[in-house]
């Protein structure tokens, strides 16, 4: 047998072409990118892209415009813009003048004790001028005189404590149905009949409410009707109250536009402006003044005095020792 000469295997290389010298730099960036990333301790190529993103959040975040401050600022009614926030006699129309004193069907009328617990808030409240129960702040009050209607108002404006003032409006809304009609007895055991209807206030400050209250009965051996129309608005934590009341009939558009005038001068004052022809002077209670002692007194108006300030106690508590009270004193 014939020894064939081994045949040796050769393969065949290919020859690479030479890299274009345009191609280098740019796989070498490429190359200096990849050992970058690899080269990262622990959070390998996903930490320097989360490093990346979290610096351009950072830089959009930078150029982002600061938001604007709100346009509605919370302001503590001050003493001086509660004396501003109060209506004049021009705000109520023709006829209006400061008062002359407090008109006596207040203590015919108002006084006595509701046969329903719960309406004697309202009786009270009505009498002392304080449904919205007592300011937690500075506060004013002033009150007109329409002689030829025979009518008086009562206007007050005040800071408040927001929590209460709102329950107060709240429950102002269900007197209507909670208090209805009643029977108030007087401190001579007279009776009277209470009648309470809504009155809304639509579109006067952040809320509002509104009553008419009717109260008749025998006023001292004849028949006297007293007709209340009551209003309040509030403003933020300040809030405006007023009642217009007369034993003839009651104009209740009388009510709205003192209502209207005086939210406009709320509003204006919290917003840190002064209403024009506002009282140059009238009295307001400091802060540890009761509320019934607020009152104003136009500077240089001769007819105008203070309002006087019901009895201390509720009515429900005055004695029966008081006089009679003239009949021809109710008008």
């Amino acid at each position: 047998m014939l020894n064939r000469p081994t045949r040796r295997r050769c393969r065949h290389r290919r020859t690479v072409p030479a890299l274009r010298p345009a191609l280098v730099p740019v796989l070498a960036v490429a190359a200096l990118l990849t050992t970058a990333g690899c080269s990262g301790g622990g959070g390998g190529a996903g930490a320097g892209a989360a490093d990346d993103a979290a610096a351009s959040a950072s830089a959009a975040a930078a150029r982002a415009p600061s938001p604007s401050p709100s346009v509605t600022v919370a302001h503590t009614l001050t003493e001086a813009q509660a004396r501003s926030a109060l209506v004049t006699p021009a705000d109520l129309g023709d006829g209006w003048t400061g008062t002359q004193g407090a008109a006596t069907w207040r203590d015919a009328l108002l006084k006595g004790r509701a046969d329903v617990t719960d309406c004697q808030r309202l009786l009270d409240g009505l009498y002392a001028e304080n449904l919205l129960g007592d300011p937690a702040g500075s506060r004013a009050a002033a009150g007109f005189d329409d002689d030829g209607a025979g009518t008086q108002l009562r206007y007050q404006v005040g800071a408040y404590d927001r929590a209460a003032l709102d329950s107060s409006l709240a429950w102002l809304k269900t007197v209507p149905e909670t208090c209805g009609q009643f029977t108030a007895t007087d401190v001579r055991g007279g009776q009277f009949t209470v009648r309470a209807v809504a009155a809304p206030m639509p579109g006067l400050g952040e809320a509002a409410e509104g009553l008419r209250v009717t109260v008749s009965g025998d006023g001292g051996g004849w028949p006297a009707v007293l007709t209340l129309d009551y209003a309040a608005v509030r403003v933020g934590d300040s809030a405006l109250s007023l009642t217009d009341g007369g034993l003839d009939e009651v104009d209740a558009g009388d009510v709205r536009r003192a209502a209207e005038a005086g939210t406009r001068r709320l509003e204006e004052v919290l917003a840190g402006g002064t209403p024009a022809a506002a009282l140059s002077a009238p009295a307001s209670a400091s802060e540890s003044e009761p509320a019934s002692e607020a009152a104003s007194e136009p500077a240089g108006a001769s007819e105008a005095a203070s309002v006087p300030a019901p009895d201390s106690a509720p009515p429900s508590e005055q004695s029966g020792d008081e006089d009679e009270t003239d009949p021809d004193e109710l008008s």
